[in-house]
Parts: structure tokens; C-alpha cells; sequence
């Protein structure tokens, strides 16, 4: 009978352990690997990796928790991940990389072609581990930004213990691929294990990533276009803000009718754009909202747009918005400012509170217009002026409701002491087809220009191409802005829209 009792007891002792282990051996087993326990604060990242091709374990059953990423395994999943064609020259870039049966040779020469890698040292080190600094420093430059992150913006690094590749790790942190190591510190030459690389990576990944920003367009009633280029918004320019308190007249009943129509029939909303200046700012914020929205009751929603605003006028336009937000109640409310700028220039735009209170906040950026060696340097939203502004405003600014403001026309000069030009799409198709232009890309300000020069006369103009235009929207993307207000719907070139898609 007592062995009987024993044997019982044993058995439900099993049957409990058996059940207690039960859930635990599926919840590991659901991240693939037997050493990534599902609770682990990297296990969705790596299942997630793993899943989109870019890693692997180090065998079917383990990934190699714990373990370092080698700068050879780092540089071979950066090559997936950008899709890069991979490069297998006769002759290695480094000393320690000149055997092409090396399963991380081509990696090491595609990351070379790419920018990711450069030739510093006599070495690769392929096996060495991978620091936290070598990382990060490699994802900004696969992503294109060396440029950008060379430049001294003003933008103070907010790790305390970093001395090298400070506007690299900077922009790590501002993009979002690094908040560091905790403490204020990075923790520059840390090895970086497996899951850190891994994590690092999946938040490149859903930024580069992210699909098709949404498209606002800005057009005048002359041009009545049938085709709004895949906008969700297109603003019609329309009054101005006037000194006097009121608004100045809109186009006749019929033009703003038919206008209205046309941007209805694409399938997008239609706003009345109000622009000015301060000096239309005079009159009570709840008078000048009243005016506009009785404007707008054909319309879906208003564009508000004061320029240049200065300080001193801060509250007015915030107030302004904050009364035209009331008199519109559902309809749309969208509003444009003039981010700050990277050599200190502010303005008087409250934007937290301007991206609570609208829609969208569109943030137009400042264009260049400078002489170097003689030659016209006028880009337009410089790249850099781009990155400075997101950043600038990241900490204080709800920038997923941000809107970036993309000028479609081309800006340029004739000759030396020429005014300043703007070309439409057509001029520039001209200009572009003609065999005495010359094109160009400028890696510095991620922008297209092109040169043409007949006898003693020089034209130059600048103007975003398709590869500018996806240049700021990927860049936009790491901030969360998802959006963009092309500046003339009709100028929009068929390239620069192609960036887009």
C-alpha cells in the first residue's frame, strides 16, 4: 500500500512539473532560438530580424545571445539590409582582407564601395568585435548621411564620453538609432553584442523603411490642374491677411468653384490658403479667425500662412490658430512657420503649440543663395537645414504631425550679377533636354543642379531631383514626419515625384 502511495505521489509530481514547464518551453520556443527566452527585451527585435532575412543564428537552435557581433558579421548583415550589389574585386581594400574565398570578403568591399566602411587603418580586423562607436558610425554612414554628420551645426553631442566621431554619434542619437548606454554616456568601446547590433539595426530598419509619405499640394486657381499628383490636400492660394483687419479679395465665385471641383474630382480635400505677413496680425485673433472661416465654408479645411514671423508676434499667431481651430471645428486646419536655422536665425513660432492646435504643421526650411568662386551656390531646403531643424525641435515638438515643405520650382541665376531666376517644370524640362546642359548632384546639400553655358553667359540653376526629394523624406522619416507640402503642385516634375513614391 506505501508503494502504491509512493508510486502515486511520483507520478503527480511529474504530471505538476510537466504542466509547470509547459508554457515555458512554448514561450521560448516561439523566438526560434532555445538561448532567447521570450521575456528577453530583445527577443521580438531578433525574431523580427530574422525574419526579414538580415540575421541568422549562429546555428538552427541558438543565436548566440550574449555573444559579440564581429565587424565582419556586422558589415555582411549591412550589405543585406541595403540590398547593396555586392562588389568582388580581384584585389581587397585591406592587408587582412585579400583572400576573395573569405565568407566576408565581398561585404567588406560592397561596404567599401557604399561609403559604410573606410580605408583609415592598414586593416579591417574582421574578426575583431564590433564597438558601439565602429556601429553606429557605419549605419550613418551606409544611410548616406556623412556629409551631414561632418558638419558642426551647433547641435552639442549629449554623450559625455565621447571624443571621436561626435557629429556621427550625435546623429545617431537625434535620429533615433542610439539613446546610449544610460548615465549621459555612449559607451564608445563597449563591444557590441548580437541583440545590441540587432536592436540597433531594427530601428533603421522601420524608418528606412517606412512607405510613401502623404503628399499636400499648394496651387493657384489660374491653374486649375486635373491632376493633384496622389495629394490628400491641395490648398488653393487665396486671400491675404490684410493690415486693416480684414482679408484682401478672393478670385471671382465661378474660378474658385471650378478650382474646387477639380482638386474634389481627384479625390483630395480641398483648403483655402490664407498667406501674409505680420503685419496682417493687427486686428483681435478671434475677428481675423471669424474672417477666414466664413472664407473657407466652401472649402475643407484652411491653409494659414504668415512668413518670417517675429518674435514679438509669437502669441498673436499662435492665438490665431488657436481661434481659427475653434471656428473651423471638424474641418481641416493646416499651418506653415519658418523653422529655425542652423547659423541662429529664429523665429517668432511658438511650434509645440502650433503642431497641438493644427492638422499639420508644415515646416518650411531656408534656401541658400551664395557665391563660391563665382559659381551660384542656391539649394533649396539644404539637406542640412533639414536635419537642423528636425533636431532642433525634436525635444519640444509633436513632429509626427509635421508636415516638410518641398519648393518644386528650380531657383538659379543668369551670368554673375544676374537677378535671382525661378523655373518651372517646363523650363527646366527645356533646359535639362538642351545638349549644351551640363547635370550635377551635390552630395553636400543633397541637391541637383545643372549648368549651361552659351558664349559668355552662364546659367545655373538648382532644383530637387528625384534623388533630392527622397533624401529629405528618408531623413524626415527618422523624426516620424510622414509628410510633405509640395510648394507649386504644377512645377512638381515627374522625378521629383518619383522620390516620393
Amino acid at each position: 500500500m506505501n508503494r502504491l502511495k509512493r508510486w502515486l505521489a511520483v507520478c503527480l509530481l511529474c504530471l505538476l512539473t510537466a504542466s509547470a514547464a509547459a508554457p515555458a518551453a512554448a514561450a521560448a520556443s516561439d523566438t526560434g532560438f532555445r538561448d532567447v527566452p521570450a521575456g528577453h527585451w530583445a527577443a521580438s527585435e531578433i525574431r523580427r530580424a530574422v525574419d526579414a532575412g538580415l540575421v541568422q543564428g549562429v546555428s538552427a537552435a541558438e543565436f548566440g545571445l550574449g555573444r559579440p557581433m564581429t565587424r565582419a558579421a556586422f558589415t555582411v548583415v549591412l550589405c543585406r539590409f541595403f540590398g547593396w550589389e555586392m562588389q568582388t574585386p580581384s584585389q581587397g581594400s585591406f592587408a587582412d582582407n585579400r583572400n576573395p574565398a573569405a565568407w566576408y570578403y565581398s561585404a567588406v568591399e560592397t561596404a567599401c564601395a557604399n561609403g559604410a566602411v573606410v580605408r583609415k587603418a592598414e586593416n579591417f580586423r574582421p574578426d575583431d568585435p564590433i564597438t558601439r562607436e565602429e556601429m553606429a558610425v557605419m549605419l550613418v554612414r551606409a544611410l548616406g548621411f556623412t556629409a551631414l554628420a561632418g558638419l558642426d551645426q551647433g547641435l552639442e553631442c549629449p554623450f559625455g564620453d565621447v571624443t571621436t566621431n561626435q557629429g556621427y554619434l550625435t546623429m545617431a542619437y537625434y535620429l533615433g538609432i542610439s539613446q546610449g548606454a544610460g548615465d549621459g554616456s555612449f559607451a564608445p568601446d563597449r563591444a557590441a553584442t548580437r541583440e545590441q547590433a540587432v536592436v540597433m539595426l531594427m530601428r533603421v530598419y522601420d524608418r528606412w523603411k517606412a512607405g510613401a509619405p502623404e503628399r499636400i499640394g499648394v496651387t493657384t486657381f489660374a491653374e486649375q490642374l486635373t491632376d493633384f499628383r496622389g495629394c490628400g490636400a491641395v490648398a488653393l492660394s487665396g486671400p491675404r491677411l490684410t493690415s486693416v483687419g480684414g482679408l484682401s479679395s478672393l478670385p471671382a465665385a465661378e474660378t474658385a468653384a471650378a478650382a474646387r471641383d477639380a482638386v474634389r474630382a481627384s479625390g483630395a480635400k480641398v483648403l483655402l490658403g490664407v498667406s501674409g505677413s505680420q503685419t496682417g496680425l493687427q486686428d483681435k485673433p478671434a475677428a481675423i479667425a471669424r474672417a477666414i472661416a466664413a472664407e473657407a465654408e466652401a472649402y475643407d479645411g484652411v491653409l494659414l500662412d504668415v512668413s518670417k514671423l517675429p518674435e514679438n508676434r509669437r502669441k498673436a499667431y499662435t492665438a490665431l490658430a488657436e481661434a481659427l481651430r475653434t471656428e473651423l471645428g471638424d474641418k481641416l486646419l493646416y499651418v506653415a512657420a519658418d523653422a529655425p536655422e542652423s547659423d541662429g536665425t529664429r523665429y517668432g513660432y511658438d511650434y509645440a503649440a502650433l503642431a497641438e492646435t493644427a492638422d499639420r504643421l508644415i515646416l518650411r526650411t531656408c534656401r541658400y543663395d551664395t557665391q563660391t568662386g563665382g559659381f551660384p551656390t542656391m539649394p533649396q531646403e539644404p539637406l542640412e537645414e533639414v536635419y537642423y531643424a528636425l533636431a532642433a525641435l525634436s525635444d519640444s515638438t509633436d513632429l509626427s504631425k509635421c508636415s516638410l515643405w518641398l519648393t518644386t520650382s528650380g531657383l538659379g541665376r543668369e551670368g554673375n550679377r544676374g537677378g535671382v531666376s525661378y523655373y518651372s517644370a517646363e523650363k527646366l524640362a527645356e533646359l535639362l533636354a538642351d545638349p549644351l546642359t551640363e547635370r550635377y548632384y551635390s552630395a553636400r546639400y543633397a541637391d541637383g543642379y545643372l549648368s549651361r553655358t552659351v558664349g559668355d553667359l552662364r546659367t545655373v540653376v538648382w532644383y530637387h531631383t528625384g534623388r533630392a526629394a527622397e533624401a529629405r523624406t528618408r531623413l524626415g522619416a527618422f523624426f516620424g514626419v510622414d509628410s510633405v507640402c509640395l510648394s507649386g503642385i504644377g512645377d512638381a516634375s515627374e522625378e521629383l515625384l518619383e522620390g516620393l513614391a
